[in-house]
């Protein structure tokens, strides 16, 4: 899928939105892309998925093991990559601040992990999640994303293939600019 056509996929969800947006890196935006509702259509949500597994290069692709997602946002597109790759998808929650696996799910010890996130804006929430690997004794090859929002900016310590990057400008909460000060604020984001 080309850029365009992706934005096209959030265009006819509604899943591009427009307004003051506090996001889950508490950064601020004019834009936000939701996910979830570009996913809530299953035939979109696996369309996606398969486009982003061709972004993957071929060792990697050999080489997985698992699929492990954060929640809330990247559980939808996790389980479509698990299902695209015919691996399990498992995802990680916060129940102290801190990603765990939860219900039941385990790594076997020094599985190769393939992270699948939604949005990556800062990197801070994948670079959370993959030390939540870590700690279970298993190693993220790699990341994909929907959207890179970060410019290519976001260090995430493993190769990262999002499936497109947007460049939409965010800010400080001291640098928001006055016109977009002046809209209430939305925070659509997973993270309070």
């Amino acid at each position: 899928m080309t850029q365009d056509e992706v934005l096209e996929e959030f265009r006819q969800s509604g899943a591009l939105l427009e307004g003051h947006f506090k996001l889950s890196s508490g950064r601020h935006s004019g834009h936000y892309l939701q996910c979830a509702r570009v996913l809530m259509n299953p035939h979109r949500a696996a369309r996606l998925a398969e486009a982003l597994g061709e972004k993957l290069p071929g060792d990697i692709l050999d080489s997985l093991d698992a699929v492990v997602s954060p929640a809330m946002g990247g559980i939808i597109i996790g389980h479509e990559m698990g299902r695209a790759l015919n691996l399990d998808a498992m995802f990680l929650e916060r129940p102290d601040g801190e990603f765990h696996l939860r219900r039941g799910f385990a790594l076997k010890p020094g599985a190769r992990v393939l992270m699948v996130e939604d949005v990556v804006t800062t990197g801070l929430s994948s670079r959370e999640a993959i030390a939540a690997v870590a700690r279970e004794g298993c190693e993220v090859l790699a990341e994909v994303a929907l959207v890179d929002r970060s410019s290519g900016t976001a260090d995430l310590g493993v190769p990262f293939f999002p499936l497109i990057d947007i460049d939409f400008p965010t800010y400080a909460e001291d640098e928001v600019p006055a016109e977009l000060a002046a809209v209430p604020i939305t925070k659509p984001g997973s993270r309070k």
